[in-house]
């Protein structure tokens, strides 16, 4: 099948199917007489793990190494599950750094008026940037004086 049936068949797009033949992920495909690639069974086989993957939230690193492990007919699952085990803890810290992101956004939100008047604590914030957040006026809410 050709690059298009290949996608369709795998839902990688063919953008993602060159990508991840030119970063090594999958072996290049196969070449008609004509140039056109050229995708097995097999192949999409593969892309669909890749998708599959991706969805779950792995790099193409870690998508690298799962597919090593795939391949390995000698692998311990173990070490899948060791693999898998670090992926979920790192989503855990990803879902508390957003949570956080969250309430922090919240929180300046409810401290904005949202009026006609220019004075905004969410832009005094993110003005704020490297210096840290930025403490807003009393009449914003219980956070100290700004720092702009």
């Amino acid at each position: 099948m050709n690059i298009g049936q290949a996608a369709k068949a795998s839902g990688v797009s063919a953008k993602m199917i060159r990508y991840y033949e030119e970063t090594g992920l999958v072996m290049p495909a196969e070449r008609s007489d004509k140039g056109y690639r050229i995708y097995s069974d097999k192949d999409v086989h593969t892309l669909r793990f890749i998708r599959r993957a991706r969805d779950l939230g792995f790099t193409v690193e870690g998508i690298a190494e799962l597919l090593a492990l795939w391949r390995d007919r000698g692998r311990h699952s173990a070490d899948v599950k060791q693999m898998a085990m670090g992926h979920v803890a790192a989503l855990r810290r990803k879902i508390i750094e957003l949570e956080e992101m969250a309430a922090t956004l919240q929180t300046l939100a409810d401290c904005c008026a949202g009026d006609d008047r220019p004075d905004c604590p969410i832009l005094m914030d993110l003005a704020a940037g490297a210096d840290g957040p930025a403490k807003m006026p009393h009449r914003f809410g219980p956070l100290a004086e700004t720092k702009v």
